[in-house]
């Protein structure tokens, strides 16, 4: 599977200890992320982690746009939702792409885990008819 990775920057942290966490399952899979967010986890992880910009600077809206050529089959999306961001439109066209394209999205720790334990079970094979 393809899995996005996006980072506020209040949960940057939390992302690279997610990552830790799962860097079994993670490892079995595709890995996109933001630039900042990308480096953050590949060094405390060694992941192999295909980097786009930094969110602001263009990054979430290639995310996106992998999203529409439904190139991206889970995305997990730790947001600041008490600090609002200069690039929210951006963050929000994310979250609305997923919604149109039936990309599941996690946008906190728990709804994170619950995906990549329904990830490691097999539970994502629907996302082949999709292709």
């Amino acid at each position: 599977m393809n899995i996005g990775l996006i980072a506020h920057d209040a949960k940057k942290k939390l992302m690279q200890n997610f990552c830790i966490a799962y860097k079994g399952i993670l490892s079995k899979h595709n890995l996109s992320a933001t630039g900042t967010t990308g480096r953050l986890v590949e060094e405390v992880t060694n992941l192999n982690i295909h980097r786009f910009l930094a969110g602001h600077l263009g990054g979430e809206q290639q995310l996106g746009a992998q999203i529409e050529n439904n190139e991206i089959d889970l995305v997990i999306f730790l947001r600041d939702p008490l600090t609002r961001k200069n690039h929210e439109p951006d963050a929000d066209k994310v979250m609305r792409l997923c919604d149109m394209h039936n990309i599941p999205l996690a946008t906190n720790l728990a709804t994170a885990e619950l995906l990549i334990m329904a990830l490691d079970r097999g539970d994502f094979e629907f996302r082949e008819a999709y292709r």
